[in-house]
């Protein structure tokens, strides 16, 4: 394929997608504005008063990074994962397997509609959150950076369940035992540096640690690790994952 035809293929493949969240809005985007706006009412007014400050920074003000992080990683792992396995139960994954177009173009498409739509989630979390709190971002390009390459990340984790996934079951085993406690678990709601002993360790081992404190960096400028450190973390992560999305694409669909 040449480039005009690879570019046709990863764009239809992404417009699809694309339409796809769009249509279904009610389930794609207003889970996530309803679920926040009770965390800020319940975590943030409620919890916060008993709390009132962390790391010399407002309790709602805290939580807010790590609840717009929460409703981008959900969406883009999402998109995803129901995209493709939606098309792998319906039959149709297959003309693309068929077609010419390469394995990366395939994989890109369907990474590039479940970005955008975790970006778009995040984004709406931000808006709710305006409404309960003053909010003055430290490092907005850092912020966009972090939101994008998190939706990568969880992009990704979503095909890799797709691919493997034999029923719809399957799809919703991951964020059940493994997305959401790792979520609890990354600081969302907390300083890892308030955990005791080895537990603020063993959180360095959670990959959505990283990714919660790359963002309040640039929301807060509060961090927990060097920036650079996390950022170049993050990539490594990414560049892991998309190498076994290639070779599970290769030896379990096209084999």
């Amino acid at each position: 394929m040449n480039l005009q035809e690879l570019l046709i293929s990863y764009i239809t493949i992404t417009k699809k997608d694309i339409i796809r969240f769009i249509r279904i809005w009610p389930q794609t985007f207003l889970p996530n504005i309803i679920t926040t706006t009770l965390y800020f009412l319940v975590f943030g007014k409620v919890i916060g008063k008993q709390i009132q400050y962390v790391e010399g920074m407002k309790y709602i003000s805290y939580i807010m990074p790590g609840l717009v992080m929460m409703s981008v990683i959900n969406g883009s792992y999402s998109n995803s994962v129901s995209s493709f396995f939606s098309n792998k139960f319906q039959k149709s994954i297959e003309e693309l397997l068929v077609s010419p177009t390469p394995n990366y173009i395939i994989l890109l498409g369907y990474v590039t509609g479940a970005v955008i739509r975790g970006m778009i989630s995040g984004l709406l979390v931000f808006i709710v959150s305006i409404v309960f709190i003053d909010i003055k971002i430290t490092f907005p390009f850092l912020v966009v950076a972090t939101i994008f390459l998190t939706s990568i990340i969880f992009s990704i984790v979503g095909l890799v369940n797709g691919i493997f996934a034999k029923n719809f079951d399957d799809i919703s085993w991951i964020p059940s035992f493994i997305l959401t406690p790792l979520s609890y678990l990354g600081g969302i709601f907390y300083s890892i540096k308030d955990l005791p002993g080895i537990w603020s360790k063993v959180s360095l081992f959670n990959p959505i640690f990283y990714c919660i404190d790359s963002l309040r960096y640039g929301f807060l400028g509060i961090q927990t690790l060097d920036i650079k450190f996390t950022i170049v973390a993050i990539i490594l992560l990414i560049l892991i994952l998309w190498v076994i999305s290639l070779k599970l694409m290769e030896n379990r669909l096209r084999s």
